[in-house]
């Protein structure tokens, strides 16, 4: 039975609900409203406070390249696979494995060597294909992951998987997670930037995948287009000078305070956030995206492209600009790697658009000082078949989904340069040693920045998630 004396839930007499909710840390209004008062009095550390150990890493780029690449004609060289060229994949190496509706019903799986030739690259030895030429340059920078797998074998869940430790939606991605448990140190810019290579076909991308799931929507990713307006609906309209905007920002927010009187609700105070910082965003994202101040041998190290902004050649630049000032995740998304037919042609434009710029980006991180604590990633979401999807011809063939055996690679932020993981078995279709869990790679990319993967949670419907769902371990040969 309810007793009308029973004050427990109110506020102590002469304390205001306001200055009750400021005490007891409703968060990030209360710290945009400190932080309007004393800019300097708002610490921007996320929900930890501290990394829980001494982090290698304070940010990512992560490189993703959408559609899949194929690994045997990029890393992961199969000789075994030229030789037999042509005849069928044994039975005993593909097991019981499903495959795809797309090769699943084909009455012949005929094994396709790679046409590229590979060599072995730098002190590490590290075998690239010829189509990296300018990754090969920076070998022993790269950790290269030979051994990735996933349960995954459909584009989106598989996208979704990586991103945000769940194939299905409605979980909060990386960038999200990290935002969350440890802030930024630039209160001007996003502490989670996206950049999707702009006219680029293939595979589609939705907003989700950098979404913030059921984490404050604060938290989400921002994505930055080419154009005039990189972050939509940010400048102000013709005739709003910046006092008056400043002005019109106070009031509202004083009608935000009124109605945190009325009701704590959370999502007011992200709302109070995210105004202020699109306030303080009118004057750093054309600082960030403004690359006159480039020398021309970054555009010439970059690729020519880099001066055309919504390239993935001209967001590796950008995404170097936003680490030197302090973005803790961007995330790059590179489409057109899906090569079920024509593979041949088509990865070799993939690389093309690529290959140079990747390499340009750790060398150029290398230069300023800040490799060691920038952690670059670069990969997809599953593997390619080492069988040839439709017809084998002389000159062209394609690969289905893989997702038995993939590659990505890894470099600074405090992983071991110059070294490869894991191995896959001659034919390149099941790992055979060290086998890396996508849940291993986002707890190993975690422990990098200081996080332990299994006490970075939040309650959502009674239930403590996590990036890593119930399982993943720290893949510790990769951490130098």
């Amino acid at each position: 039975m309810h007793h009308h004396g029973c004050q427990s839930h109110e506020p102590p007499v002469g304390m205001s609900r306001r200055h009750f909710l400021g005490t007891f840390g409703m968060g990030l209004g209360g710290m945009a409203l400190a932080q309007l008062v004393n800019p300097h009095s708002a610490s921007a550390s996320g929900v930890l406070g501290q990394p829980h150990f001494a982090p290698k890493a304070k940010r990512v780029i992560y490189l993703f390249q959408s559609g899949a690449p194929s690994q045997m004609d990029l890393f992961d060289y199969k000789p075994l696979l030229n030789e037999q060229h042509g005849q069928e994949l044994p039975a005993e190496i593909r097991g019981n494995q499903r495959l795809t509706a797309m090769s699943g019903n084909q009455s012949s799986l005929p094994l396709a060597g790679s046409p590229f030739s590979f060599q072995q690259h730098g002190e590490s030895g590290a075998w690239l294909s010829e189509l990296l030429p300018h990754t090969a340059q920076v070998a022993d920078e790269l950790c290269i992951i030979r051994s990735m797998y996933t349960e995954a074998i459909n584009h989106g869940p598989a996208v979704t998987f990586l991103q945000t430790g769940s194939q299905f939606p409605g979980r909060p991605s990386i960038g999200a997670w990290l935002s969350y448990g440890l802030g930024t140190e630039n209160e001007d810019l996003p502490a989670f930037v996206v950049l999707v290579t702009k006219d680029k076909g293939g595979q589609p991308l939705v907003s989700r995948l950098w979404g913030s799931g059921f984490l404050p929507s604060s938290f989400q990713g921002v994505q930055f287009r080419s154009g005039k307006d990189p972050v939509l609906y940010l400048n102000s309209p013709d005739g709003i000078d910046a006092a008056s905007r400043r002005n019109m920002l106070d009031r509202l927010r004083e009608l935000h305070e009124l109605q945190l009187e009325r009701t704590a609700d959370p999502a007011v105070e992200a709302r109070i956030a995210q105004y202020e910082l699109a306030f303080r965003m009118q004057t750093s994202i054309p600082d960030v995206t403004d690359f006159s101040d480039e020398p021309e041998h970054i555009f010439e190290e970059y690729g020519e492209d880099a001066r055309n902004p919504g390239t993935y050649a001209a967001n590796c630049l950008l995404a170097r600009r936003l680490a030197e000032r302090g973005v803790p995740f961007v995330q790059l998304y590179h489409q057109g790697w899906d090569q079920h037919s024509g593979l041949p042609a088509a990865i070799r434009t993939q690389c093309n658009e690529t290959d140079r710029a990747s390499a340009a980006l750790v060398n150029d991180l290398k230069r300023r000082g800040l490799l060691d604590e920038t952690l670059v990633i670069w990969g997809g979401e599953f593997g390619r078949t080492n069988y040839c999807q439709g017809k084998l011809t002389a000159e062209s063939f394609g690969r289905d989904h893989h997702p038995r055996c993939f590659t990505v690679w890894m470099a600074g932020g405090g992983v071991q340069a110059g070294y490869t993981h894991g191995q896959t078995d001659d034919y390149g279709y099941n790992v055979a040693e060290d086998g890396v869990h996508v849940h291993d790679l986002q707890a190993t990319i975690l422990h990098l920045l200081g996080i332990d993967h299994e006490r970075l949670t939040y309650k959502h419907q009674g239930r403590r998630y996590r990036l890593t769902d119930v399982h993943g371990h720290v893949v510790d040969a990769v951490v130098a």
